[in-house]
Formats: C-alpha cells, sequence, structure tokens
C-alpha cells in the first residue's frame, strides 16, 4: 500500500510521517502543491486545518483527483460537527482528529471499508458512537451538495448501535455520547440509542426495532440546512429562527423522498416527529388517529433525548426530571406508552 500524506504544514507532514514510515511506503506533499495525477495511490492522509478557505480552496482543486483514491483519511484539528461535514464535502471517506496516535492511523488504513461498515462485533460504546457520528456527518454533507446518501452504511450503523446497547445498556451509551459528541450529532446519536432501548424494552420483534431505530437515525437529516448558529444557539431563539429550525421535518422528507431504500414508513416519522396527539405540532397539525405508532415512539424518545443531552450552556437534567416532564404533557402524548417509557427512562 502506497500512502500519500497532504498537509498545510511541513510539521503536520513530519510527524504523520514519522508514524507510517516504518510500517508503510509515503509520500509527501504541501497542499498547495499536491498533485496525485497519475500517480499509483492507495491512500490519501489530508492533514488541515478546514477552517482556513485557502486549504478549502486547495483541497477542491485536488478533488477530481483526490477522488479517484478509495481511501481519504482527512486529519482535523478541531471535532466540530462543521469540519466533520465540511471534510466529508470535501471527499474525505473517514475522519479522525489530528493530532493521532500510530495505532489509530494503521487500523484506518489497513481495514477495509469505511468505519460505518467494518465495526466488529462487540464493538465498544465509543466505536459505535464514532461510527454513528460519521454517518451523520456524511449524511448532513451529502445534504449540503445535493448528493444520495448512503442507506444502507446509515442501518449497519443503526444495526452497531442496537447490538451495542442491547449488550452494555443505555447508560453506558447516553454517558459515552455526552462525553465525546456536541450539539445536533450528539442529540441524533442520542435519539436513536434511547429509541432502540425502547424497542428493545417492549420486546418489539428484531424487524420492528429496525425500523425505529433507522427513523431515529434520519429523523434530524432536515437539520443540515440550519445555520449552526441557530442549532447551537444558547437561549430561546427569536421568532424567524424558530420558523426556520421548524422547517427541518419538510427538508429532511422532501430530501429522503427521493432517495432509493428509504420506507414509507421512515418518511413519515421524518415528516413528523414533532406532531402531537392533540394537534399542537408541526408541520402538518396532525392529531390522534393520523400519527403511526412509529412516529409516537420517536416522538417520545426525541423529546426525553433532548431534555437529557449535554450543553456547555446548561447542566444535564436527571433523568427522573425529564421522565416526568414527559409524563406532564398530558394530552400531547399517548399516555400508556409514556408508562411503558418508564423503565427505559429511569432503570434501563
Amino acid at each position: 500500500m502506497c500512502v500519500h500524506i497532504v498537509g498545510d504544514s511541513s510539521a503536520k507532514l513530519s510527524a504523520i510521517g514519522s508514524l507510517l514510515a516504518e510500517k508503510l511506503p509515503i509520500a509527501s506533499e504541501l497542499l498547495g502543491k499536491a498533485n496525485l495525477r497519475g500517480r499509483d495511490v492507495h491512500a490519501v492522509i489530508v492533514a488541515a486545518d478546514l477552517r482556513d478557505i485557502d486549504n478549502i480552496s486547495a483541497l477542491k482543486d485536488l478533488g477530481k483527483d483526490l477522488s479517484r483514491v478509495s481511501k481519504r483519511i482527512f486529519l482535523i484539528d478541531q471535532r466540530s460537527r462543521l469540519s466533520i461535514v465540511q471534510a466529508y464535502a470535501l471527499g474525505a471517506t473517514s475522519v479522525l482528529t489530528h493530532p493521532v496516535n500510530a495505532a489509530t492511523l494503521l487500523a484506518e488504513l489497513l481495514e477495509p471499508g469505511t468505519v460505518e461498515s467494518r465495526l466488529p462485533a462487540g464493538s465498544t460504546s465509543e466505536q459505535a458512537a464514532a461510527a454513528g457520528a460519521a454517518c451523520f456527518a456524511a449524511m448532513f454533507a451529502a445534504i449540503l451538495r445535493g448528493a444520495p446518501i448512503d442507506i444502507e452504511a446509515a442501518k449497519s450503523v443503526g444495526r452497531n448501535i442496537t447490538d451495542n446497547i442491547a449488550e452494555h445498556g443505555l447508560g453506558d451509551w447516553l454517558a459515552t455520547v455526552r462525553r465525546h459528541h456536541e450539539g445536533t450529532f450528539q442529540h441524533c446519536l442520542l435519539v436513536t440509542g434511547v429509541a432502540v432501548d425502547f424497542g428493545l424494552s417492549l420486546g418489539l420483534a428484531p424487524a420492528d426495532v429496525e425500523r425505529l431505530c433507522s427513523a431515529a437515525i434520519f429523523h434530524d437529516i432536515g437539520k443540515a440546512k440550519i445555520p449552526l448558529t441557530i442549532l447551537d444557539k444558547p437561549g430561546l431563539l427569536e421568532t424567524d429562527e424558530r420558523i426556520l429550525v421548524e422547517t427541518h421535518p419538510t427538508v429532511g422528507y422532501e430530501f429522503l423522498k427521493d432517495q432509493s431504500g428509504v420506507s414509507v414508513e421512515i418518511l413519515d416519522a421524518v415528516r413528523h416527529h414533532h406532531e402531537y396527539l392533540d394537534g399542537s405540532g408541526y408541520p402538518d397539525g396532525l392529531c390522534d388517529s393520523s400519527i403511526s405508532d412509529l412516529v409516537r415512539m420517536l416522538t417520545v424518545s426525541d423529546i426525553f433525548a433532548a431534555l437529557i443531552e449535554y450543553r456547555s450552556y446548561k447542566p444535564i437534567m436527571p433523568r427522573e426530571q425529564a421522565y416526568d416532564i414527559l409524563r406532564g404533557m398530558n394530552g400531547k402524548l399517548e399516555v400508556p406508552l409514556v408508562k411503558a417509557f418508564r423503565d427505559v427512562a429511569l432503570t434501563r
């Protein structure tokens, strides 16, 4: 395997090269001078600050030749949602945070497949959560550039999360996600974990648990179109900001309806996970029998996950308090379903 390292500084090229020099044949170039055309390259490592406009421009120029390389690992300086999405939009097949150790980098280079599809059985919560975050980043990037998303990779990530929660429990998942992830990706990972555990606690058939998991994975995909300044804003949103945020179910639905492999049930869940039984939800003001069982379970999971997630500007709400809020939403949520959710909220 020939590995080509492209970096925005000589220091990065030297540091990464020293990790691999004894293991693999490598070549390296500064980003602005990189040329992959006609070279026999099996993997490219890009180490660049994606907050720098010049770096982004140089990577776009390199894009056509970069896309011919099957494995494209981006090492980013800050593990923020914006940097991850930017990396995937520029062609990454996987994303790591710089600095990185030799073992992690070699594992990424030598293992077949992408992070979304190659987690081993019995993988840790950290591995499953990292794969999930990478999957969300890839989907958000696809929406931003109008490209199709990898439905099967997303479902594979869902199976990894389901297996992990079945083995290690919901508490371990919640702690891991809140420790290592932030913002919208944290929320999506929490909702997926809570929804999966809800399905498992109800004794749903494996196919139904997978359906609920997929609905959770895709439910907030429309938020890719919402500016980060609004999504991660501390405190209350202005009226125009709230209106914009409330477009995300429709945006997600409109994008996914043209993707092959997304069922009508999942589309319904993406569009209607903010609907309430009393008709006070959005975007369609559905009520009572118009709301499917899948949507009802997802909505309970979504609200609970939002209440207990970690944000830098607020402490984590205790699970008991979050469950009391759910119980107080009489008329909006199905009472027997909220009662059934008690074990997930408090004991599992």
